[in-house]
């Protein structure tokens, strides 16, 4: 752009981003940003995919920020697109996801007359999001996309959310450029710290690390594995971060979250060291704040992240370190210590690996088995996407994590993330084989994405596991009410001929052997494959729930 070129704030938008280093949003169109979309007609080095509902566009958003490091960018319309996008958002602050969330707005002389779809998105977003903002000058643009996008990736990562005035975008200006990136300073660790650290470990007798979250990343999970299995040390994945290290890494000690390893959950209780690394320690992960409580007597509790902010806000540590994890594990990684190796690591990877080995069970399509043999013929870095459901618990205590990144899934626990999650993986790593993972009730929340996925030719698999119910709130009904079924009971469509309708390929299984042969079907084609898997509603959960169980133990 020239000194004296006169182009719209949409055009000037556009650039910003670019020159930030976006290469991808992900919108369900909307009148109030028709400039922007002009814009991007004539940028090429932007691909803008096309949703069916903003839930799905954000979730896009969401998974494209936790593969790239870089700040995913969904647009979306005021009111109802806003609204429907808001669960992104939500998503993006409890999953520490950088992500920039446009919403056109209501021109500027009409605000605050709730015009037509007009919200208060400083009011709507102010939970949500590290930071609303509303750009009402075009020639602050570069200002604030520059702003905006440093402040998704600073410290902890998350949501930034940008109005947008519909006329503000068409107005006309010159001699305003687009901000340079710039790129980040990684915070290295305080060496007196590191000191502190290292001699705390040498004293301790049974450390355990739990790791994954905010700013973690490839060479972060390089580093510390080089670390944790030079000295020995055990190493959990918080909630949902099962990939943080190779699963195959002798010292890997399983995931924590819903339905961990009794052996894994006594050894965390035993410890005497707990190295939190990256991870907030949030209540899925320390199951409601009692593995590891606030103030946890009896343990000495060292806490690494990212962001000042979350260091004491929550858990009482009695050493906080603020650094980039990438800085720490690789400062970690290389420290001359005279700690003397530990075999705890080694112990609990053996008690991981015969905890997620299956045993048999009286099913006609077993789960566990199901897995398991998917396991043994899937490539490491397949990457796995789901949403929330008893259906993930199979995957998340069988499925081995090997690659990076290979798992997105939602710590907020939302339902409907999986099939989006997968659209986003399969464009930004079409030689990988992708998978999204969806109980019948997760399915139909954002299984309109399939035509997404046809119309950009992504090449993913959909295992969509089918009970006729909400099973994990089934599971705690019968747990709280048994026999007192309300609310739960599905009537679901043919899933497999849904899929054919859209142009994929599908098949219904009801028998382990026709789940595996599907499995090797669809591993060999291309495209969209949707496997509909019909389970026995009695097999509720990996960690052995049954109906007829949960029923028998509430007898009198």
């Amino acid at each position: 752009m020239t000194e004296t070129t006169a182009i719209t704030g949409g055009r000037l938008l556009v650039d910003c981003l670019v020159a930030q280093g976006c290469d991808r949003i992900f919108t369900v169109p909307g009148e109030s940003f028709l400039a922007v979309l002009d814009a991007l007609h004539d940028t090429p080095q932007v691909q803008t995919v096309i949703c069916r509902q903003e839930g799905g566009a954000a979730f896009m958003a969401c998974a494209d920020g936790t593969m790239t490091g870089r700040p995913g960018v969904c647009f979306v319309t005021r009111g109802p697109g806003a609204t429907n996008a808001s669960i992104g958002a939500h998503v993006a602050l409890q999953d520490s996801q950088p992500m920039l969330l446009f919403i056109g707005d209501v021109d500027r002389a009409m605000k605050d007359r709730e015009g037509f779809q007009e919200v208060d998105f400083g009011q709507m977003f102010a939970p949500l999001a590290k930071l609303v903002l509303r750009i009402d000058d075009p020639r602050r643009i570069p200002e604030y996309v520059a702003r905006a996008w440093s402040t998704a990736l600073a410290g902890r990562p998350g949501p930034v959310v940008i109005a947008l005035p519909e006329d503000m975008l068409l107005e006309t200006v010159s001699a305003v450029s687009p901000r340079p990136s710039i790129h980040r300073p990684a915070q290295p660790p305080c060496p007196d710290a590191m000191a502190t650290l290292m001699q705390m470990i040498a004293d301790a007798a049974a450390p355990v690390a739990i790791v994954g979250g905010a700013g973690w990343h490839a060479k972060a999970r390089e580093h510390f594995t080089a670390f944790a299995e030079r000295i020995g040390l055990p190493v959990a994945g918080a909630f949902r971060r099962q990939d943080a290290i190779s699963n195959a890494s002798n010292v890997w000690a399983g995931n924590l979250g819903y339905g961990p390893g009794p052996k894994l959950v006594e050894r965390i209780k035993q410890a005497d060291l707990v190295l939190a690394i990256g991870a907030r320690l949030g209540e899925a992960t320390t199951d409601s704040y009692t593995l590891i409580t606030p103030d946890h007597p009896d343990q000495i509790l060292v806490h690494v992240h990212p962001d000042p902010e979350e260091l004491g806000r929550v858990y009482r540590p009695d050493l906080a370190i603020c650094a980039d994890m990438a800085e720490f594990a690789e400062v970690a990684a290389l420290w001359d210590d005279d700690v003397l190796p530990f075999d705890a690591g080694e112990a609990a990877h053996m008690e991981w690996l015969d905890w997620t080995t299956a045993k048999p069970a009286p099913f006609a399509l077993d789960m566990a088995a199901c897995v398991t043999a998917m396991r043994q013929t899937w490539p490491d870095d397949t990457i796995i996407c789901n949403g929330a459901g008893n259906f993930s618990g199979w995957w998340h205590r069988y499925w081995h994590y090997n690659g990076f990144p290979v798992q997105l899934a939602p710590t907020a626990g939302a339902m409907g993330y999986g099939v989006p999650a997968a659209v986003a993986a399969a464009l930004r790593y079409p030689e990988r084989q992708v998978v999204a993972l969806a109980g019948d009730g997760d399915f139909l929340m954002n299984g309109q994405e399939l035509a997404t996925a046809m119309q950009y030719g992504c090449d993913l698999t959909v295992i969509l596991i089918d009970n006729g119910t909400y099973g994990t709130i089934r599971m705690h009904q019968e747990r709280e009410f048994p026999r007192r079924i309300s609310g739960t009971t599905l009537h679901n469509p043919d899933f497999a001929a849904l899929a054919r309708a859209f142009g994929g390929w599908a098949e219904r299984v009801e028998t382990t052997a026709a789940f595996t042969a599907a499995l090797a079907e669809a591993q060999h084609r291309k495209g969209l494959r949707l496997i509909h898997a019909l389970i026995e509603i009695e097999q509720l959960s990996a960690g052995g729930a049954t109906i007829s169980g949960l029923q028998a133990r509430a007898q009198p």
